[in-house]
């Protein structure tokens, strides 16, 4: 008996021997690579959920850190509607009514994407060098010391200055999140993984909810200090659990260091030691097969051969979420109010939609494991030109107390659908498009586009619904109906179907220069490498 565990242990560390340039020629290895990404195919969704529940664990845990960036959007979204903060920090614009003046309400929603967008270029080098795990336990340090700014600002000009510097962890947070859960969980949950994202945007907005609805009333500065002080509880948590987590088995074997990859797989969650040196056998090839077409990731290698495709792919996606309606819903609370509706009936409001956008999201996980990426996005995005269009015309008649009411029930379903479909299935795309290899560069640098297209599309956004603005109200939806059908039309011809791909089937179809609407028909070989 012990000479057979001897015999394993010995293959196992004759298999870690063996160097990365003569995996594709080792027929040992080839064969352990074709048994896994088939036996990889053949996983339901189910089967993957049973099997690896740790991976799925760490994947939500990862994804969860983001929270923190929705928290604070979120926030600063209502503080501009909270009635003694309007009062301290804003101007008098009719008797009895006060409101923040537009360049403020800008500067407080693009100061922390500013530091974003520093954030995620930081974060693609960074990870590359001490992987997922480090990287993100330094941010969620970085955070809760950036929030102390934030807590004891007693200026409009403090408070943009804390929210620049938590502007910077949460680059790294967004970063790392989608590419890490894509490299840790099965095939069939990457979908589902990678959507929890939207799920922690819902969640941090219905703690900002519920916190500035119950402090609305207040007449000092713990209206707004209460709602800042609510960060701390997310960072400490998750870096205590992410303290635990292992380390992508794709990262370590990129470093080399496949001895620590296969415990990270065996952790993650497998059936049997000989399934989990299959998958080491399949993430070998795949990084094989990438190195041969370059060497050291650098961000210029972003925009060379295929990968110039699959960057603009991601952001395209990426900037693509400040098109469809998503900033009616990231300023929901003020919306409302400039609808027509109360302040009190505009935070009731505010907690109903954040609520329903949670639900959303559930509804979108088992979507995504059923449905192709490219159906979901281009039907969620085409419904939501529908009601961005209706908004408008709602708010181009006779305005009544109906028009007001059908104005802001738009508005919910509008972020709704977004919640369901487009917001979710685009961390999905951006995780599966870009290769293992330059997967850390190039969701940092599609979340850069994100912040590229945001922050201009931030102010465009206050400037139409502040009543010192253009005030256009619900006439917006004209505005982001015509910028989603843009959208639409981008990704009906660029965006590829990539569910049920491996990575290695991914960069075979790209490196083909296969046409996006025939990803899905495409078939490619199991024994194939280029």
């Amino acid at each position: 008996m012990s000479s057979g565990v001897d015999k394993s242990d010995d293959l196992q560390d004759e298999k870690a021997g063996i160097e990365q340039s003569e995996v594709l020629v080792n027929s040992d290895i080839m064969n352990d690579a074709f048994d896994g990404e088939n036996r990889e195919h053949e996983m339901s969704t189910w089967l993957a959920i049973k099997s690896h529940p740790w991976a799925c664990l760490w994947a939500f845990t990862m994804c969860f850190t983001i929270v923190m960036e929705s928290f604070d959007m979120f926030l600063n979204g209502n503080f501009v509607a909270l009635p003694h903060f309007q009062q301290t920090y804003g101007v008098e614009d009719a008797p009895g009514s006060w409101t923040i003046p537009t360049r403020w309400q800008s500067s407080l929603f693009q100061a922390g994407q500013c530091g974003a967008f520093v954030g995620v270029f930081l974060a693609g080098p960074v990870t590359n060098r001490f992987g997922y795990r480090l990287t993100t336990i330094f941010a969620l340090i970085l955070m809760n010391a950036t929030i102390f700014v934030s807590f004891f600002a007693n200026s409009l000009t403090l408070l943009v200055v804390g929210q620049a510097l938590e502007g910077v962890p949460w680059g790294f947070f967004i970063a790392n999140s989608p590419a890490y859960a894509s490299e840790v969980v099965p095939l069939s949950l990457r979908g589902a993984c990678t959507a929890t994202l939207q799920m922690s945007w819902s969640i941090g907005s219905i703690i900002v909810a519920g916190a500035t609805y119950g402090y609305n009333k207040r007449k000092d500065e713990w209206a707004w200090r209460v709602p800042l002080a609510l960060q701390w509880i997310f960072p400490t948590p998750l870096l205590i659990l992410l303290f635990f987590a292992p380390e992508s088995p794709w990262w370590l074997v990129r470093r080399g260091r496949k001895a620590e990859a296969l415990r990270s797989l065996e952790r993650l969650g497998t059936d049997s030691h000989e399934h989990a040196q299959q998958k080491l056998a399949v993430i070998e090839r795949t990084v094989e097969i990438e190195a041969q077409m370059g060497g050291a990731p650098t961000l210029l290698d972003l925009l060379k051969g295929t990968d110039l495709r699959r960057t603009i792919i991601t952001c395209l996606i990426y900037a693509s979420q400040n098109f469809a309606g998503n900033l009616i819903a990231n300023q929901a609370t003020y919306f409302f109010e400039q609808a027509g509706m109360g302040s009190d009936r505009a935070f009731q409001l505010n907690l109903i939609n954040s609520c329903l956008q949670l639900v959303a999201n559930i509804i979108s996980l088992p979507l995504a494991s059923s449905f192709g990426r490219r159906a979901i996005y281009l039907c969620g995005t085409a419904v939501n030109i529908l009601l961005l269009m209706l908004l408008g015309i709602c708010a181009s008649i006779t305005q009544t107390t109906a028009t007001n009411y059908a104005q802001a029930v738009l508005g919910i379903l509008i972020s709704f659908v977004f919640a369901g479909s487009i917001g979710p299935i685009s961390y999905t795309i951006i995780a599966e498009t870009s290769s293992v290899r330059l997967r850390a560069l190039s969701t940092g640098v599609g979340r850069a586009a994100y912040y590229v297209a945001e922050i201009p599309m931030i102010y465009l956004a206050s400037q139409m619904l502040n009543s010192t603005g253009w005030n256009l109200a619900g006439k917006c939806g004209y505005v982001w109906g015509g910028t989603a059908c843009v959208c639409f039309v981008s990704a009906y011809f660029f965006l590829p179907e990539l569910k049920g791909r491996s990575y290695r089937e991914s960069d075979i179809l790209f490196n083909r220069k296969i046409a996006a609407r025939k990803f899905k028909s495409t078939v490619i070989d199991v024994h194939e490498n280029e």
